[in-house]
Formats: C-alpha cells, sequence, structure tokens
C-alpha cells in the first residue's frame, strides 16, 4: 500500500467528486502544509458529456435499468473521471507517482439507508481509475459506515471538522449540491451533521425541463417569478423534514416525479414554481440550522453558493447568522467536497478511522474506503 512520502518530494492527494447535480466531475489538488493542514493546490471542474450525463439520469431516475447499461455506464464515468484526473495532472505539471492516491465519491445512483436491507450504490470503477492514472484510487467509502447500522451519509462533517472547527467557537459549514448538508461544529468536539433536504437539485431539474440548461444560472429564472405560499407550505409539509438526526436523502427521494406529484394540484406558471423551489430550499436549510444553533457564522460551499438569490434569502431568514462562503476559510467553495475526498483517500492510506458516528448514527466510528492498486 501507498504511503506519505519521506523524500523533499511532495507527496498529493487529489480528490474527486460529482454530486447529484451532475453537472460536472471536481477534481482537488491537495497536500499537507507543513503545519499540518491540508490545503488545495489546484482544482479543475470538467463539465460531463451529454451523452453520459443524460445516461447517468436515466440509470438515477428509472427504477429499472438493464444490467448491460449499469456495467457500461459505470465504465464509462471512470474513464472520465481518470481523464478528468490526468488533465489536472498536465495542466499542474504533476506526475503520477508524486501522487499518494485519489479518492473517488463515485456517483451515486441510489441511497437506501432506511430499509431493512440498507444500501448505498456509487458507479465509478476504481480499478479503470488506477489503471488510467497509474495512481491508487480509493473508493467506496459509504458502505463501511452503513455496515455498522450508519446512514453513510453526509461524510464531510468529518473533513469540516478537521479543517475548519476552531476552539470555543460554533461554526456551521453548509454544503449546498443537489442535496444540502450541514455540519455543526461546536469547538473541538466532534462534528455534528445531517442532510437537511434539497438544495439545487429540484432548481436545477425545473430549469432543465423548461429551458434545457443544467442549472438556474445567476438565479434568473427564479427572479422572474413569484413565491407561491401554498405551495411552499406544501412542499415543506414532507415528512423528511420532521424526521430526527441521523437522516440522509437524494434523487431517489427528492426528483422531478416527487415535484410533479406535489404540484398537481396547482396551476402555477414555470416562474413562479421556480422561485417557489428557491424559498424551498432555503427555509429548509435555515430552519435547521435554527434548531442547532440562535448565532454563529455560516459558511456556505458547492454550487449554492454561487446563487445570489438563495445566499440572500438565506441571509434574510437568519438575521442573527453571519451567512458566508469557505473562501473566508481559504477554500474554494466549489472544491471543498473534493478536497474532502482527498483528505478521506489520506485517512484510508494512513489507516485512520472517520469519527463519523455521531454524525451518521453508526454503532462505531470506521476506517473508510477501498484502495486499488494500479
Amino acid at each position: 500500500m501507498p504511503s506519505q512520502s519521506s523524500s523533499a518530494q511532495p507527496s498529493y492527494y487529489i480528490g474527486l467528486m460529482s454530486g447529484t447535480s451532475l453537472d460536472a466531475i471536481d477534481v482537488a489538488l491537495c497536500q499537507r502544509s507543513e503545519d499540518g493542514g491540508f490545503i488545495q493546490k489546484a482544482g479543475i471542474a470538467v463539465s460531463l458529456a451529454s451523452p453520459l450525463r443524460e445516461a447517468l439520469l436515466t440509470i438515477c431516475n428509472e427504477k429499472q435499468v438493464t444490467l448491460q447499461t449499469l456495467g457500461e455506464v459505470d465504465h464509462q464515468f471512470a474513464l472520465a473521471c481518470a481523464e478528468a484526473v490526468n488533465s489536472l495532472l498536465n495542466s499542474e505539471q504533476i506526475k503520477a507517482n508524486e501522487v499518494t492516491a485519489i479518492g473517488s465519491h463515485g456517483q451515486t445512483i441510489y441511497h437506501s439507508p432506511d430499509t431493512q436491507y440498507a444500501f448505498t450504490q456509487q458507479i465509478g470503477d476504481a480499478n479503470l481509475i488506477a489503471a488510467n492514472t497509474q495512481i491508487a484510487c480509493v473508493a467506496d467509502f459509504r458502505r463501511m459506515d452503513m455496515a455498522y447500522g450508519g446512514q453513510g451519509a453526509p461524510l464531510v462533517p468529518a473533513f469540516h471538522q478537521a479543517l475548519f472547527a476552531q476552539e470555543n467557537t460554533q461554526r456551521i459549514i453548509l454544503n449546498i449540491g443537489g442535496i444540502a448538508n450541514i455540519s455543526i461544529l461546536n469547538g473541538t468536539e466532534h462534528a455534528f451533521g445531517y442532510d437537511t433536504g434539497p438544495g439545487n437539485m429540484l432548481m436545477d431539474a425545473w430549469v432543465n425541463l423548461h429551458h434545457q440548461k443544467s442549472f438556474d444560472e445567476g438565479a434568473w429564472f427564479a427572479s422572474t417569478g413569484e413565491i407561491v405560499p401554498e405551495l411552499l407550505s406544501h412542499l415543506l409539509s414532507d415528512p423528511y423534514f420532521s424526521l430526527s438526526a441521523p437522516k440522509s436523502t437524494g434523487r431517489e427521494k427528492f426528483n422531478l416525479t416527487w415535484l410533479n406529484q406535489q404540484l398537481s394540484h396547482f396551476q402555477l406558471t414555470e416562474a413562479d414554481v421556480q422561485r417557489t423551489l428557491l424559498a424551498f430550499t432555503a427555509i429548509s436549510i435555515a430552519d435547521q440550522i435554527k434548531q442547532q444553533s440562535q448565532d454563529c457564522d455560516i459558511y456556505v460551499c458547492g454550487g449554492g453558493a454561487l446563487n445570489p438569490l438563495l445566499m440572500s434569502s438565506l441571509q434574510s431568514l437568519m438575521p442573527d447568522h453571519n451567512v458566508t462562503t469557505t473562501e473566508s476559510l481559504n477554500i474554494d467553495p466549489m472544491y471543498v467536497e473534493a478536497v474532502a475526498f482527498a483528505w478521506l483517500a489520506e485517512q484510508r492510506i494512513l489507516a485512520q478511522k472517520v469519527p463519523l458516528k455521531a454524525v451518521t448514527g453508526a454503532t462505531r466510528d470506521a476506517i473508510l474506503g477501498c484502495v486499488y492498486l494500479p
């Protein structure tokens, strides 16, 4: 198994993240600093080719797909991940042997933590990533947590604790990807966190349906509509929001089919639906944060950090909190999750348990991930 380099040559880790938004593969090149910090040195976001994105959406949204399709898309997505890593290495003039390991989240196609036989499924064959980059690849991070009774998600609170916690200070890290999740950092205590519900996922699906765009850039679509209180109240009545933590969710719950079911009793303009979906995301997040904290700094990461209307809505809903982005903590908000998987790869290479049982409800902390050698 690879180990940390003891030579003067830097030893890097690479994190790969493709979330529920399915917009791009984020690649982060990271390194331990001399003071023990874990820092991002570079990053790129590689857009998913339209045919691959559509194939992934089909697998995620349909209850039945052929094994042939599943296997081929698993292969295609892994090659796209490897190509993204090699692009970053080329642009930064880094050799493969300077990288200790890649941490690959994979693409979640189904997450089912609360059924009798709980499981989570990510695709993106780590064997292919290792073979096509000639770098060890760490993958399959979630299932060991689930083996010990955990939700398998979210995994990032332990990383947030390691990098962002400050003694005698409460902070909240809010990740708004397709799904939104929060990490509550109370000084040096172990982090607590969970999925609050939809982040960008429903807004992305609605703007794609009506304008063939992958996301509502600058909130231009939402800004042309009005909030519909009756629809907003109906959306917020979903049982997920009254569940106690630990809890996690994903595309298998909050998707376009679910949304269309909620809309079936309403006759609304497309723009009013988009605006209400934005309010739905903001309020469902703010309600959860206010249950955890009355006054602290909130640092936002993920694609939602670039949505000005969403950010201003969050600040308006939580006037006693200071809402900013992780840029204030020296990590680009678009790469926080990719950096997290580089960190998780390091923890696996060093055989370190990841402190997540307070987050996921697992019976114990565990070493997460499997190592695939080239």
